[in-house]
């Protein structure tokens, strides 16, 4: 008798900022709202985004998003100017301002946006409480990331 098919889950991931996981160690996520312009929603929709070098700032009990690229549509209203690089507004609980900005305070300690992606109708961002990495980190998790890969060809040629 055939199994049932599992319904298939749409994928829901907008962008993820893989330079933050090769760059850095990420130790905490938080999910966080975003405050977004109406043509800056369609773009998302549309995948026309970059966040590359994207990281947040905390400031007077407020944290904001810097660096990401949303590139506007062409169709986009004539009335509206468009900022590609406008700073978002993250919205976050006052509780995860205060964790995120004593993290910060540390040497070494940055806060990165590590994804966007869609939560129903919502766009969120998850960001992470990052510690820098050097190079020889880099290469350590690189030739783990190797290794693991030769060991699956390993065993898949041992299992025939």
């Amino acid at each position: 008798m055939a199994k049932p098919k599992k319904p298939k889950v749409p994928d829901t991931t907008i962008i993820v900022n893989k330079r933050a996981r090769h760059d850095y160690f990420i130790q905490d996520t938080y999910e966080a709202g975003i405050s977004l312009l109406g043509w800056e929603v369609k773009a998302l929709r549309m995948k026309k985004v970059q966040m590359l070098d994207s990281y947040v700032l905390v400031k007077d009990g407020e944290a904001f998003l810097l660096g990401v690229n949303i590139t506007p549509l062409d169709t986009a209203s004539t009335h509206v100017i468009a900022d590609p690089t406008r700073t978002k507004k993250l919205l976050l609980h006052t509780k995860e301002l205060s964790k995120i900005f004593a993290a910060i305070q540390q040497k070494g300690h940055t806060c990165v946006a590590t994804k966007l992606y869609w939560k129903g109708h919502l766009v969120k961002c998850q960001i992470g409480l990052a510690k820098g990495k050097q190079d020889h980190d880099k290469r350590a998790t690189e030739k783990d990331r190797e290794w693991a890969v030769d060991k699956q060809r390993i065993v898949r040629h041992a299992n025939r």
